[in-house]
C-alpha cells in the first residue's frame, strides 16, 4: 500500500477533466489508493458517482487501483448506523455509484454508540463471501471500541482513519507526556495508547486532515498562527529540496507505525508536492523539532 492516499470528498463540483487530471497526477506521483465515503458530496454517493462518471475505468484499470469507501454516518440528523440493514444498503449503493463489482476496503465511518457487533459481523461475512468487499476497517475508533467489534467480527480490521497532523496530534502527544500531571496533552481523551494498539494489532492508521491546524480550523502551512512551525518547515523544505507540504507529509510518514496520509486537496500541484514527502527521511532531531515547534511539550 502507498503511504499517501488521495481523498475525494471535494470532487462533486469538479468537471470530468478536472477529476481525471487530479487522479492522473496522483498516479504519476505513486498514489494508487483512493478514499471515498457514501456521504461525500452533500447527498448519498455523490462523489462516488462523479469519480466513476469521470474516470470510466475499464476492468484492467480498475484492477490497478485500490478503492476505499466508508459507511455509517446518516446525514439526516445526523446520526450513526452500523446496523446490518444500513451497511448492506450503503455498500450496494456504493458499488452502483462507483460502477465496480467490489470495494477493496470498507471502513465504518465514526463509532455508532448503538452498535451491535453481531450485526456488523453478519454484514461483513456476507459482503466478503459475495466478493463485494475485500477488506474491512474503521475510522475514529478507540482501542476498546475496536475490541468490542472484534468480539464478533472475524475479519482483520486493517485500518483506522484518524485525524492527525503536526499541530493536531494528541494521539502522539499523550504518549510522550504520559503521567505528567501539569501538561494538558497528557490527558487521555481517546482511550489511551491508540497508536501503540494499532501497531500491536497490525492496524494501519490513516491520517485525515494532515495539514489542518485543528478540527477544521484551517491549514497551518503558511498560517500566521504558526510562525515558529512554518519557519522550521521552510528550513527543512529547503534542506530536502521539496515544497513545504512535503515536510508536513513526511512528519507523518516518518513514524514507524507505517501510517498513511489521506490528502483532501483537489489541487494537482499540492497532491504532487505532498506525495514527495513520503521519500523525505526526517531524522529524529528534525521530527521532534517540528513537534516542539507546533507547541507540543517534550518533558
Amino acid at each position: 500500500m502507498p503511504n499517501v492516499v488521495l481523498g475525494l470528498m471535494r470532487i462533486v463540483d469538479k468537471s470530468d477533466e478536472e477529476i481525471r487530471t487530479l487522479v492522473s497526477t496522483a498516479r504519476d506521483s505513486g498514489i494508487d489508493f483512493f478514499d471515498h465515503a457514501d456521504i461525500y458530496g452533500g447527498r448519498d454517493h455523490a462523489c462516488e458517482e462523479r469519480f466513476a462518471e469521470a474516470m470510466r475505468l475499464s476492468p484492467a484499470e480498475r484492477s490497478e487501483i485500490t478503492i476505499q469507501t466508508k459507511c455509517g454516518i446518516v446525514t439526516d440528523g445526523p446520526y450513526f448506523d452500523f446496523s446490518y440493514e444500513h451497511i448492506m444498503r450503503q455498500v450496494e449503493g456504493s458499488l452502483r455509484a462507483l460502477r465496480t463489482d467490489y470495494i477493496d476496503v470498507l471502513l465504518l465511518h465514526r463509532p455508532d454508540a448503538l452498535v451491535e457487533p453481531d450485526e456488523v459481523a453478519r454484514a461483513f461475512d456476507e459482503l466478503e463471501a459475495a466478493g463485494k468487499v475485500r477488506a474491512f476497517g474503521v475510522s475514529n475508533h478507540t482501542p476498546r471500541q475496536i475490541d468490542l467489534l472484534r468480539t464478533a467480527v472475524r475479519q482483520p480490521l486493517v485500518a483506522n482513519q484518524l485525524q492527525l497532523s503536526i499541530t493536531h496530534s494528541p494521539l502522539i502527544a499523550q504518549g510522550i507526556a504520559a503521567n505528567m500531571s501539569d501538561l494538558d496533552q497528557s490527558v487521555v481523551l481517546d482511550g489511551g495508547g491508540l497508536v501503540e494498539y494499532c501497531r500491536i494489532n497490525g492496524i494501519t492508521i490513516q491520517a485525515w486532515s494532515p495539514f489542518q491546524g485543528g478540527f477544521f480550523t484551517g491549514v497551518f502551512l503558511g498560517s500566521d498562527e504558526y510562525p515558529e512551525l512554518n519557519a522550521v518547515i521552510d528550513r527543512l523544505a529547503a534542506r530536502y529540496d521539496v515544497p513545504a507540504i512535503a515536510i508536513a507529509t513526511a512528519w507523518i510518514t516518518r513514524h514507524p507505525a507505517g501510517m498513511q496520509v489521506v490528502l483532501g486537496t483537489t489541487t494537482p500541484e499540492r497532491v504532487a508536492g505532498a506525495a514527495l514527502g513520503s521519500d523525505v527521511p526526517l531524522t529524529r532531531p528534525e521530527w521532534y523539532e517540528l513537534f516542539r515547534a507546533a507547541g507540543h511539550r517534550v518533558p
